[in-house]
């Protein structure tokens, strides 16, 4: 079994043969980490009588809830050739828009790409922002198209159309025009199959395993540059944490050696060298990290001994230290409040986390690992305003501290706006839809009261239709359940960033208010039977209600104060009705992502680990009133 303590072949040329450094990317459900698993398990990573997991490399809680990889993790597989046993550093990357930066971050560590695409959706939004983000990386690519077994597979097509978005990105970035001279793959990842010649449509690969896959990727994916002998430089590109090590940083090795004991240069951001002491270093073996003496050019490594490293430093000489440059990821588009929870029944919904210190301590260790999230202070010394990528990547983080103990009250989604050339601009989404012919009218409405502009309409012949759009990121927020209600569940949308442009006006994107609790008490089934015409209740009979609290939706656009904790008066006259019984609806449960999607601009949502509420922002009833009336004085001024 080879270790890190390879000897390095051909270090004339400073190439190691030994070794490939490889990331597969591709928008969300196109099937990356079932390709992992696949190679991991013929490439003999699993014991014998191993109990084999599907997503082996999805090991999050939340990744393995909402089937989506979250977090950039690698493996190593190896391969025996002719030349020797070669390892492969495979590197799975997030395929959802909003955790792009994991993807930046991953290809700062491999020297090729493995473009991965759907053999019937084809490219979509987030294969071009990685592709594009690869392309300018100047890394190699090859194509695999996935799922050629679907039945409505359209292989040709989704080649064609690949090598389409590749000149066509080429162009944008200045790439050559030479990345279009790139191998092809077809494969299935479920049967763990692949072929170096187009199946038909629909069809299985004639191969029966996934050698074509890997002799691809060892001819065409270089190996990994780097002088052993020259001072060292090992760039920190992701963090992780053992109770037995303590904090582990994950480098990619660009020059010389690493030894166990090694005393190193540790370059920071603010520019400044400290001499510190590596205690542990480990190589990935399959899906373990095993100790390891010594470690050279081109290896990927995790290693301890550091407690404040961050991503982005650089290990260096310790006689001649030279920073590498740091990992830049685009900046945040979306923002929302955090602070403590502040309503009337804060402490009551499980948490054990409540101060201020302990939710600013946790959004300070955010930031350490989380290269896309920024952290900014408020008016409130108990609030803070956070920016990420999306809307999914903001809620993600609050779901996590939600498990973690933590109460919490969080705003509304907010855009991050700028100022360019004196015009006030917001960003941008390129947003792709794929439904049933019959919605197109509703959808088409649906985009253009949310600014959406159409810019392309195909239809695949299936009785789907395909809708390319540029929709305000404004008009994005609270969409998803619109969408899914207007295409009864079958529709499928995926948006990407695209850019700052100038405001594009009002957006109105709820025409439904609220029903608010106008007192505190507990809810009674009689009070909600009796405002059962009024809408559609969030809350059960026997939960706690405060003033201010929103306990369901308003078919209507005004807010609506009710008293949903109103008992029976009981006398003692027999009532003919008495043995009538009347049926409660089911209330409507929402989860974080719908809360924050159904909040309004005068709302809030409060998180707690047994409980998720909509509340106003000015419980009191009284205020809300003239605060509404200040704001028509206003707009009629």
């Amino acid at each position: 079994m080879p270790t890190a303590t390879a000897s390095v072949q051909a270090s004339s040329a400073q190439l190691r043969t030994d070794l490939r450094n490889v990331a597969i990317v591709a928008h969300v459900d196109h099937g990356k980490t079932t390709l992992v698993d696949a190679m991991l398990r013929q490439s003999g990573a699993f014991a014998a009588r191993a109990e084999l997991v599907d997503r082996v490399m999805d090991s999050g809680e939340l990744e393995r809830e909402k089937g989506i990889t979250i977090l950039a993790k690698n493996t190593a597989v190896r391969r025996q050739t002719p030349d020797g046993v070669v390892t492969i550093n495979v590197v799975d990357t997030p395929g959802h828009a909003d955790f792009g930066g994991e993807v930046e971050r991953a290809l700062s560590m491999v020297d090729g790409v493995v473009l991965l695409v759907d053999a019937s959706e084809g490219p979509l939004p987030q294969t071009r922002f990685v592709l594009r983000k690869t392309l300018a990386a100047g890394l190699p690519v090859m194509l695999v198209v996935n799922k050629v077994d679907r039945p409505d597979a359209r292989i040709a097509e989704v080649v064609e159309e690949a090598h389409d978005l590749l000149l066509d990105l080429a162009t944008e970035v200045g790439a050559d025009e030479s990345v279009l001279d790139l191998p092809v793959v077809y494969a299935s990842a479920r049967a763990g199959k692949a072929s170096l010649s187009q199946p038909d449509d629909g069809g299985m690969p004639d191969s029966e395993n996934l050698d074509p896959l890997f002799d691809t990727i060892l001819r065409h994916v270089p190996p990994p540059t780097g002088d052993p002998k020259a001072p060292l430089r090992a760039l920190v590109t992701n963090l992780d944490a053992s109770s037995f090590l303590g904090r582990i940083a994950l480098c990619r090795i660009h020059a010389g050696q690493m030894r166990k004991g090694q005393t190193v240069a540790w370059c920071r951001e603010d520019g400044s060298t400290q001499r510190v002491r590596i205690t542990e270093l480990l190589i990935t073996e399959a899906l373990e990290r095993i100790p390891a003496e010594e470690a050279h050019a081109g290896d990927l490594v995790a290693i301890a001994g550091i407690p404040d490293i961050t991503i982005g430093d650089t290990l260096a000489d310790a006689e001649n230290p030279e920073p590498l440059p740091r990992i830049t990821v685009d900046e945040p588009a979306i923002s929302m409040t955090m602070g403590v929870n502040t309503s009337p029944l804060a402490g009551r919904g499980g948490g054990t986390k409540l101060t201020a210190r302990l939710l600013k301590s946790r959004l300070d260790s955010e930031l350490i690992g989380n290269v896309s999230v920024r952290v900014l202070p408020t008016e409130r010394p108990d609030t803070w305003e956070v920016q990420g990528r999306g809307e999914l990547a903001l809620a993600i983080l609050v779901e996590q501290m939600r498990r973690e103990g933590f109460e919490l009250t969080v705003g509304k989604p907010q855009v991050v706006t700028r100022t360019i050339d004196g015009k006030l601009c917001e960003p941008f989404e390129r947003l792709t839809v794929d439904a049933p012919e019959e919605h197109l009218g509703g959808l088409t409405q649906l985009l253009a009261a949310r600014k959406g502009r159409m810019e392309h309409m195909d239809g695949h012949g299936t009785g789907r239709v395909k809708l390319d759009y540029v929709v305000p990121s404004r008009g994005l927020i609270g969409f998803r359940t619109e969408f899914l209600t207007e295409t009864r569940g079958t529709g499928i949308a995926n948006a990407v960033f695209d850019g700052y442009f100038p405001w594009a006006g009002e957006i109105r994107t709820r025409h439904t208010g609220s029903l608010v609790s106008d007192r505190a008490g507990a809810i009674t089934s009689y009070a909600m039977i009796q405002l059962a015409d009024r809408g559609t209740f969030f809350v059960e009979p026997t939960a706690q209600a405060y003033e201010g609290m929103v306990v369901g939706e308003n078919p209507r656009s005004e807010d609506l104060d009710v008293n949903v904790c109103r008992e029976k008066k009981l006398t003692n006259m027999r009532s003919s009705s008495a043995d009538v019984t009347e049926v409660l609806a089911r209330p409507r449960k929402l989860s974080l992502e719908e809360a924050l999607e159904f909040c309004a601009s005068d709302e809030c949502v409060e998180v707690a680990p047994e409980v998720i509420r909509v509340r106003k922002l000015v419980l009191d009833s009284n205020l809300r009133g003239r605060e509404r009336a200040r704001s028509k004085v206003r707009d009629a001024k």
